[in-house]
């Protein structure tokens, strides 16, 4: 099993040390550790987030924004003149100073059912927040926190690829699942492999370079 959040070091490239408290709060009461396994802050999905915010997509650097900014539809999706990275750093300033205000503390203090009701308020809209719409940046905020717990592990999250361990994924497609597709109602049970595994030669690849997959139980 992969090393606790406490024991691994990041450097983190554009969330700050108080940030990066209230996303692991956050993300830990979206995607629970429980016992089923570990939960996104055990995967790593802050660091996910902040990987994400110091990319081309953090900065919308290839988007649009020279406006109108009108409300718009979900079926429109993403409505901001803020960037996402400008988005987190506003928003998660605004909560805090909204859970100082009422319970006097931050949000990554409070307890788990305080925490669960700060998330209801930005979910059904709430909470209101001066900069930014919390709907808005709820939904920002659990696409990304899923994506970070399921996405391949050579992005940041998933670490463990405990994701993919929770629903049996098995990562990348491999060379020796053809055996397997003639097969109906038989579940594929194999170590699940990532892109890094790939890059890192943790894994044999045949002359193609396609993972050999490896049954649950068994060694490489």
């Amino acid at each position: 099993m992969a090393d606790s959040p406490a024991n691994v070091a990041h450097a983190y490239g554009y969330l700050t040390p108080p940030e990066v408290r209230f996303l692991d709060a956050a993300v830990a009461r979206l995607i629970p550790a429980d016992e089923l396994g570990p939960g996104a802050r055990e995967a790593d999905v802050t660091y996910f987030i902040d990987r994400q915010l110091t990319s081309s997509w953090g900065t919308h650097g290839r988007s649009y924004r020279m406006g109108p900014w009108r409300e718009g539809t979900a079926q429109q999706g993403f409505q901001s003149p803020l960037t996402p990275q400008e988005i987190y750093r506003v928003a998660i300033r605004e909560i805090d100073r909204y859970c100082r205000s009422r319970y006097a503390k931050n949000f990554n203090l409070l307890t788990a059912a305080g925490q669960d009701e700060v998330l209801r308020g930005l979910e059904e809209g709430k909470i209101a927040l001066e900069s930014v719409s919390a709907k808005l940046f709820f939904g920002l905020l659990l696409k990304n926190t899923q994506e970070g717990f399921f996405s391949d592990p050579v992005h940041g999250g998933n670490r463990g690829k405990v994701g993919w361990r929770l629903i049996g994924f098995p990562g990348v497609a491999a060379s020796n699942y053809n055996a397997f597709i003639s097969k109906r109602n038989v579940p594929y049970e194999v170590e699940p492999v990532s892109i890094e595994d790939v890059l890192q030669q943790r894994v044999k690849v045949d002359a193609q370079g396609y993972p050999k997959h490896v049954p649950l139980g068994k060694k490489n």
